[in-house]
């Protein structure tokens, strides 16, 4: 079993580079932040990552969350890790220094839950979503609601969930019949909701759901739902914890992976209703969990990060200790570890490259993020919003889909062994398939992407993307070897994202159902291009330090050598997929249902 350690380097690398970190120390409210303090942060980070952390995952894997009598225990050891992980202020790094938060910007606080998935992504799931509950209640929850909740939440005494799915609706919240009967200052809740991450548990002594209920009086479908803040316990009024709520626990799901994260069917209002408060205004309440569910697919793409950070550190550990075979054209000696063969240096590279593309992209948005809620002008303010918004779908899609090939070339690698779970390379697997699934399919975020953030807009964000993109081929173009030879490809791929949007802002509107039908090729290619682009940046970044005074020449060498891998032997797959999105849509389409 390996031990997990936080690739500091490379997310220095990427704060500095993509995030653009020499830009938000700029904005308001980053005055004291510096690289020195993003040092000191991702090192602290890392120590307990690696050291309180990676340690549980296994046995809370084999153990798994435990549910008795309506009340669920955490893995052994997960309640006293919590405890450590609230007392040290992670809960509330990018909080509002208002409610006891740090208040320092989401470039240095999405890394850290890179970090987190990586070494315990079951464990992650909790204060993730803790975070999301913070972000819709700052911006949606009354000043009261805010007075009462958010003290207690930033500082991780409480933990937050989201409770959107129901037996009968599962991305269909238009059919959501959970009901909130007005009662004095608050409303009685009644329903049940299901796939509740960590939505009972005993690492806090609260828990607060934030549940979409329909008022009496509501229209039908999605503009009928509004959205309630109902605590496990009571708050009494001098805001200490009060008598139990009406929402139980009725059992805890068995999955395939993440088992030591509750997955939980809630049941409200079995005794005469959950009492709950209104959030914002009544019948707002799917805009309201948009705003937490955006910033946890954020999360969720970073989920994708850190376990395929982590599935090829335990290829890597594996590679360089397993004997097996001679080095090839080598018919005597000795017996060489696996890292020697080319297949699995292939396999490595490919783990790494991807990787590196990813948290490059992750970065890039954590950076879009802070300049959208801190920038001073309005209009640059909207400007990178709409660019956090295209990429949104594109970092919780993509960076998902590769974490589960990742993590299945992690197996691969391992060869039988992968496949006992003892190795542990099963479990990042099995942990992997689900980040594709929740806060949205594959395919919801693909409909996203082309409907929202490239149909509806014709295509502006993404176009303007794209230009930055071409902005990159003069400097590939003078870069000399060894980026020269890949401006063709980069290029050929740069053209594909174009004729690929250009084809989805003419069919979007006239034949919708055709362009739904290549959403998901659409995403992957806008990942696979904006990966290849940001490899690119980071190969002519490392090109220009390695011969500073005092550069780490090993890291940027490697550096250099991973984007010329990504560009050869990744981002040629552009070419299939923009084809793909361009012809592909007809025989997706060409069997009816009943022909299948």
């Amino acid at each position: 079993m390996s031990t997990y350690a936080a690739p500091l380097k490379d997310m220095q690398f990427a704060i500095a580079g993509f995030a653009g970190l020499e830009g938000i120390t700029a904005l308001p409210g980053c005055g004291e932040v510096s690289a020195e303090l993003v040092e000191a942060v991702l090192t602290e980070a890392g120590k307990f990552a690696q050291g309180v952390l990676d340690p549980l995952n296994h046995s809370g894997d084999r153990q798994g969350a435990q549910w008795r009598d309506g009340g669920v225990s955490a893995p052994a050891g997960f309640k006293e890790a919590y405890a450590q992980f609230a007392a040290a202020g992670w809960n509330g790094l990018a909080a509002s220094t208002d409610y006891g938060g740090q208040g320092l910007p989401h470039c240095i606080a999405l890394p850290l839950q890179e970090m987190w998935n990586s070494a315990n992504m079951a464990f992650c799931l909790c204060p993730m979503l803790t975070t999301g509950v913070q972000e819709a209640l700052t911006h949606h929850g009354s000043q009261s609601l805010l007075d009462t909740f958010m003290p207690k939440l930033v500082s991780g005494e409480w933990t937050g969930t989201m409770n959107l799915t129901e037996p009968q609706a599962g991305s269909d919240l238009s059919a959501v019949r959970s009901r909130a009967v007005p009662e004095g200052n608050h409303y009685r809740i009644q329903g049940t909701k299901i796939f509740i991450t960590w939505g009972e548990h005993d690492m806090a002594e609260n828990i607060v759901h934030l549940v979409l209920a329909r008022l009496p009086d509501a229209p039908e479908g999605v503009k009928g739902i509004s959205m309630f803040v109902v605590p496990k316990f009571l708050v009494n009024a001098d805001g200490s914890r009060g008598a139990r709520n009406d929402i139980r626990c009725v059992s805890i799901e068995h999955k395939l992976g993440i088992h030591g994260s509750p997955t939980c069917v809630l049941a409200y209002g079995d005794n005469g209703g959950a009492i709950g408060y209104l959030v914002g205004e009544a019948n707002r309440g799917l805009e309201y969990m948009f705003t937490m569910m955006n910033h946890a697919r954020l999360g969720v793409g970073m989920e994708g990060v850190g376990i395929a950070e982590r599935a090829y550190q335990h290829a890597l550990g594996y590679a360089r200790t397993r004997v097996q075979g001679r080095a090839i054209g080598q018919r005597s000696g000795d017996r060489v570890t696996i890292i020697h063969h080319p297949d699995v240096r292939r396999m490595l590279m490919t783990m790494r490259a991807q990787t590196e593309a990813m948290r490059a992209l992750g970065y890039l948005a954590a950076g879009e993020l802070d300049r959208a809620r801190r920038h001073p002008d309005a209009d640059i303010r909207a400007r990178h919003q709409a660019r956090l918004d295209l990429l949104t779908p594109v970092v919780k899609g993509w960076c998902t889909e590769l974490a589960v090939e990742i993590a299945s070339l992690g197996v691969q690698i391992h060869g039988g062994m992968g496949f006992v779970e003892e190795t542990g390379a099963a479990q990042y697997l099995r942990d992997a398939r689900i980040t594709t699934i929740y806060e949205g399919t594959t395919g919801i975020q693909a409909n996203d992407l082309i409907g929202r953030k490239v149909g509806a807009e014709k295509g502006a964000a993404a176009l303007g993307l794209v230009a930055e993109m071409r902005a990159l081929d003069a400097a590939l173009a003078a870069a000399g070897t060894p980026l020269a030879p890949a401006r063709a490809v980069f290029t050929e791929a740069v053209d594909g994202l174009e004729a690929a949007t250009r084809w989805l802002v003419d069919h979007y509107r006239a034949q919708p159902e055709a362009a739904a039908a290549v959403a998901v090729p659409y995403l992957k290619l806008f990942g696979t291009v904006a990966g290849g682009w940001l490899m690119a940046r980071a190969a002519l970044i490392a090109r220009e330090r390695r011969d500073a005074p005092g550069a780490d020449r090993a890291f940027l060498d490697a550096k250099l050598a991973t984007a010329c891998f990504y560009l050869e032997h990744l981002l040629p797959q552009a070419g299939a997929l923009s084809r793909t999105v361009t012809l592909g849509a007809a025989s997706t389409l060409a069997l009816e249902p009943d022909a299948f």
